[in-house]
């Protein structure tokens, strides 16, 4: 245990006078005390070696993702001051989806990522400018477009302190932190809706339910893509056009280059052509706008989300067409289920 990492994490994350609640979860006996203090006091030597102790002897050690209210008692939602981070949990895959995170286009480059187990994240953006109700619809937008816990998307959440163990294992994991920047992120910086939202894998198994996009405007610039390419319009007179449809957008020309990457990437694998060919493809087209590094990983993300959407369109078919076989077999009844009725 390393209460320099904890301070330098809690230093980072909260402001001077700030109130914050740490959170101290045993496992056998099960409790859960909480203590509310200002952040001087958690970052004193004292209140450190308790945390240490308290850690040696079996508790986890969290914290809430978001300041208190001063003269709070308790970490409810109506008890949280302002919007301090955006996190994602991410329990399944975890570096699998840590590298999709990454290179994805739909977010920045995150303050911190810490490991809270192997192959389990926490991931935290620390941003100003969201309100609440914004803050709780990115969070869940984060959970779909990268494959995260769905429980871990209130204001309230808590995190691990890095520099501690966790104690669900045996041996227990010491809990680490990767910082990845300083800046302050706002709204335009993530863009979570459209052709973003599927970007990792569903582990087999788990079910995930995305946003309904139909009749609205992104579904609509999706087709008149798909038309623009079969007719063999040039690619960037239709990302041109695109991005001056949709002013709306915080950031239009990004919109428009990755719907229409993500749809000529779909038809090339329609087409039969190799993911690596792909690839290849839409690093060439981005090049001239794309910084080398950057352009790569984008291209390679295009490339595997065209062909999700290819594979998971091939399920939903085979789903229903299931569906509807099981369905005409139950409309005709067999002769030989029927039953003798005395009534008759």
């Amino acid at each position: 245990m390393n209460t320099t990492i904890a301070k330098e994490f809690l230093t980072r994350c909260f402001n001077p006078a700030e109130t914050i609640a740490v959170l101290l979860r045993r496992e056998n006996p099960t409790s859960v005390p909480q203590r509310v203090v200002r952040l001087e006091q958690a970052l004193s030597s004292r209140y450190l070696v308790w945390l240490r102790h308290e850690n040696q002897n079996g508790a986890n050690v969290y914290v809430a993702a978001n300041p208190l209210r001063a003269g709070s008692r308790r970490r409810t939602k109506d008890c949280i001051a302002e919007v301090r981070h955006l996190y994602i949990d991410i329990d399944v895959d975890g570096d699998e989806r840590v590298t999709a995170l990454r290179t994805s286009d739909a977010v920045p480059i995150p303050t911190a990522i810490l490991s809270t187990s192997p192959n389990k994240y926490q991931v935290l953006w620390r941003v100003e400018g969201f309100d609440f109700d914004q803050q709780e619809e990115d969070l869940k937008l984060l959970t779909i477009a990268f494959g995260g816990d769905p429980a871990c998307t209130d204001r309230n959440r808590v995190l691990r302190v890095p520099g501690f163990h966790n104690r669900k294992y045996d041996p227990a994991h010491t809990v680490t932190v990767e910082y990845l920047g300083d800046a302050s992120y706002h709204p335009d910086d993530f863009r979570l809706t459209g052709s973003a939202v599927v970007s990792v894998p569903t582990p087999r198994g788990v079910t995930r339910n995305y946003p309904s996009y139909k009749n609205t405007p992104s579904e609509r610039d999706w087709a008149w893509v798909l038309q623009q390419l079969s007719v063999g319009e040039d690619c960037d007179k239709i990302t041109l056009a695109l991005a001056s449809r949709r002013p709306d957008k915080p950031n239009a020309l990004y919109y428009a280059r990755r719907t229409v990457d993500i749809a000529s990437a779909r038809i090339c694998l329609l087409e039969g052509q190799g993911i690596e060919d792909v690839i290849a493809m839409v690093k060439r087209r981005r090049s001239p706008q794309i910084a080398p590094g950057l352009c790569s990983s984008r291209a390679r993300e295009i490339a595997t989300t065209a062909q999700r959407m290819i594979s998971r369109n091939k399920f939903n078919s085979l789903h229903t067409s299931k569906e509807n076989h099981n369905a005409t077999a139950r409309s005709c009844p067999n002769p030989s289920d029927q039953r003798f009725d005395s009534s008759h």
